[in-house]
Parts: structure tokens; C-alpha cells; sequence
């Protein structure tokens, strides 16, 4: 394959497993688990801030081993964690062991994604990365939608939750072995040294980007936590049992999701600053709908949808946004902006299930749903550039 087809082609598998499954299947299948473990709501957004605090954490050791292995040490582990830890899922017989597998599926996300970044710069043309690093971001949506369907399929054949997982963790070690395979050759270089150009980090062109990171973060964590579990409590879906609710959330989130692959194009033709004003908007609106509809097909459906493009096309713009203000250490950019996300969602779900569980989820979803607003207000105050900083 080419450069551009092999780099896009393994980052796509690796984030469909550690954005898809790994960093949503918790929230997909907390009915499941709530009944089969007897979680709380507060418990619930527990283990998923571990989830996610193990995401930080992944982030800061990938960057390390970014440095002196080059992409293919990162990623390859982080997709062998995620492996292991939906078998630990599948295989758990209590809490700890179903929080230990959480853990280790959703660090995998920290391993997997900023790595494409630098394999990108080096062997993809400056005109196309664009386009190869949005359809590695939409993995994601794929991963979601798979997994959405997984949690229907087995639901509608009476199917245990087990299983699924079980097909989580084969799926992981293919995605691992293509990633082995495709990163090779001058894209497995090792990157720049981190301890060049960190002043670089805290210049003001990129204040935006954490302003923007850290609310993605935390929103975006809240919502795969706790939105498909809202709805499934609210009774669910009219004309649904209430446990088919979460697929149908999450099918429609990530087929929606595939809208990831046109920020490159909305980029070209709205701007940057449009299309991030245009995406804190979206990111509102779907908490909203969440929290005044939870029991209505057309307001779950367009929750989840724009939930999904949010995500997605938010995630695409990090991408490419760093890589255009750090074009010597792209993905040194990247992980510093990946960590305002990191840091959002270690934050978010456990605050967020703790007020779910003392003034209700609908309270819980309007609150969050003021800090996208918020940031679209900030954003319209700042000042937005894709220069390099040292220009």
C-alpha cells in the first residue's frame, strides 16, 4: 500500500477499537453492568473516571515511548491493552475485576491515536494529511456503530453481554497485528525528543486549542457515560424494550459519526473558526436534548447524531489544527492537546454521576450542556490561527 493508504488504513483500525468499543463499551453496556455488579450511579461514573485517568495516563507514556521507539511501540500497545482488557471484561466475575478491564481498555485510547500524527508528517504529503488523518479519526465512528450493533444484535437473540466482549477482544488482536505490519519503514522513525520546545506548548496561539480540548473532553466523556443509560432509565425507546435502547444511542452515534470524514472539506470551505463555533453549538444542543427528551425517538436520535459529529469532526480538528501549529513535533502538539481532553474526561464522569445521583440525570445533562455554550462564547473572544507559533 502507499504511504497515505497504509498510515490511513491502520490508524482508522486502531481508533475504531480503542475510540469504538474500548473508550465507549462501559457506557453502552451500563445497564448490563449495573444489574449483573449492582453499580451505583455514583459507582458507575467511578470507574469510568478510572477509565478515563487510565487515558491520561497512557498519554503520557505514549509520548515517551513515541520519542525514542517511533509510532509502532504505542500503538501496538495500546491495542494489546485494549485486547486484554475486554477480555478481563468478558471474563469478569465482580466490580474489581470489570473496573481493572475498564482501566486497561480505555488507556488504550492514550496509546493510539497521537502517534499518527508524526507517521503522518513524515510520509503523507502536506496537502493530503488532512484528509489520511480525518479518516483515521473516524475509526472512531465505525468502532461506535459496530459496537452499537453488537449490543442490539445481542440483546434481540437473547445473548449475553459476555459475548460481545469476547468479540471485542478478537477484533483487538487483529487491529494489533495490522498495525505491527503497516507501521513500518520510514513511519516507524522515533520522533522528537521531548524535552525540545515545551515553551512552544504554553504560547497563546494554542490556548484555544485546551479551551477547546478540555470542554470536548469533558462533554464528550459525560455523554458516552451516562446518555444511552438516561435513556434506558427514562424506560427507554417507545415500541423498544428498555435494554435495546443504549444499541440504537449508539449505532446512531457513530453512523452519524462518519461525518468526521468531511472536516477537512467543512475546513476548507467554513474556516476554522466557523467550524469550531459551529461544533461547541452542536455539542450543546445534544446535552439539551438529552436532558429534556430522554423517552423521544427523534430527540434521542438527533442527540446522539450530533453527539457523534461532535465528537468526531472536534477530534479531526484537534488533529490537524496542532499538526499546522507544531508542524516540527506534531504530535508532541497533539498530545499536549489530547491531555486537556484526558483531563476533562478523569474529571467529568465522576462529578457528573454524583450530581446525576443527587438532583437527577436530566439536571445533570442541562449543566454540562452550559459548558459547550460557554466555550463557543470564549471562542468568539479569541483569536484562532494555524500559523506556526514561531511565525
Amino acid at each position: 500500500m502507499t504511504g497515505f493508504w497504509a498510515i490511513s488504513t491502520a490508524g482508522f483500525l486502531a481508533t475504531a477499537m480503542t475510540y469504538g468499543p474500548a473508550r465507549m463499551g462501559f457506557g453502552l453496556f451500563l445497564g448490563e453492568f449495573r444489574s449483573d455488579f449492582s453499580l451505583s450511579t455514583g459507582m458507575a461514573g467511578l470507574i469510568s473516571t478510572l477509565g478515563f485517568s487510565g487515558f491520561l495516563v497512557g498519554l503520557l507514556v505514549a509520548y515517551a515511548l513515541l520519542a525514542r521507539r517511533g509510532p509502532r511501540w504505542p500503538v501496538t500497545l495500546g491495542l494489546g491493552a485494549a485486547t486484554a482488557g475486554f477480555a478481563l471484561v468478558a471474563l469478569a466475575p465482580n466490580a474489581a475485576v470489570l473496573a481493572a478491564g475498564v482501566l486497561l481498555a480505555m488507556a488504550s485510547a492514550g496509546f493510539s491515536w497521537a502517534p499518527f500524527n508524526d507517521a503522518a508528517h513524515r510520509v503523507i504529503a502536506d496537502q493530503d494529511r488532512p484528509r489520511a488523518l480525518s479518516l483515521v479519526s473516524t475509526g472512531t465512528s465505525v468502532g461506535v456503530a459496530a459496537a452499537g450493533l453488537t449490543a442490539l444484535a445481542l440483546h434481540m437473540l437473547g445473548l449475553s453481554w459476555r459475548l460481545g466482549w469476547t468479540g471485542f477482544a478478537l477484533a483487538g488482536a487483529l487491529a494489533t497485528l495490522v498495525n505491527a505490519l503497516d507501521l513500518g519503514g520510514e513511519a516507524a522513525r522515533p520522533g522528537p525528543r521531548p524535552d525540545r520546545c515545551l515553551a512552544e506548548l504554553v504560547h497563546r496561539a494554542a490556548w484555544p486549542i485546551y479551551g477547546v480540548a478540555a470542554s470536548y473532553g469533558t462533554v464528550s466523556a459525560i455523554w458516552i457515560s451516562f446518555a444511552a443509560d438516561r435513556v434506558q432509565q427514562a424506560g427507554g425507546l417507545p415500541g423498544l424494550a428498555p435494554a435495546a435502547a443504549p444499541g440504537v444511542v449508539f449505532l446512531a452515534y457513530g453512523i452519524f459519526g462518519l461525518s468526521g470524514a468531511l472536516t477537512g472539506w467543512l475546513h476548507d470551505r467554513l474556516g476554522l473558526p466557523r467550524l469550531l463555533y459551529t461544533l461547541q453549538a452542536t455539542a450543546a444542543l445534544s446535552a439539551g436534548l438529552v436532558a429534556l427528551a430522554p423517552a423521544m425517538w427523534s430527540a434521542v436520535l438527533l442527540s446522539a447524531g450530533l453527539q457523534g459529529a461532535h465528537v468526531m469532526m472536534t477530534s479531526a480538528a484537534l488533529s490537524f489544527w496542532t499538526e499546522r501549529l507544531y508542524p516540527d513535533a506534531p504530535s508532541r502538539g497533539f498530545t499536549a492537546a489530547l491531555l486537556a481532553v484526558a483531563a476533562g474526561s478523569a474529571l467529568g464522569p465522576a462529578a457528573a454521576g454524583f450530581l446525576s445521583q443527587a438532583a437527577g440525570g436530566g439536571a445533570m445533562f442541562l449543566t454540562i450542556a452550559a459548558l459547550p455554550a460557554i466555550t463557543l462564547l470564549l471562542l468568539m473572544r479569541a483569536t484562532i490561527r494555524e500559523r506556526p507559533v514561531g511565525d
